[in-house]
């Protein structure tokens, strides 16, 4: 595994954000949580609405706002199992 590795969406060659995959599991850990928790806290804010009155363009920029963190968070987790999976192997 390369040692840094562009987030997932990005095309830019080269990547600018990248993921450094020997960081240590809590920190990764840390970055994975606070975007994914960041992404819940706004979808259980809309959940919870009583009235919701949007449409259908602002729910899709919407979502597309959304899909980065949490695309980000699940490219930490990757990183994160693989790290695990290679201490179990030793």
């Amino acid at each position: 595994m390369n040692r840094y590795m562009p987030l997932t969406g990005i095309d830019q060659v080269p990547a600018s954000l990248l993921i450094d995959t020997q960081a240590p599991l809590d920190a990764l850990q840390a970055m994975a949580d606070y975007r994914i928790r960041a992404v819940t806290q706004v979808l259980e804010n809309i959940a919870y609405r009583s009235e919701l009155g949007c449409d259908t363009v602002v729910l899709e920029d919407f979502s597309k706002l959304l899909v980065i963190p949490l695309r980000d968070g699940c490219d930490l987790m990757e990183v994160i199992g693989r790290q695990l999976r290679a201490q179990a192997a030793d």
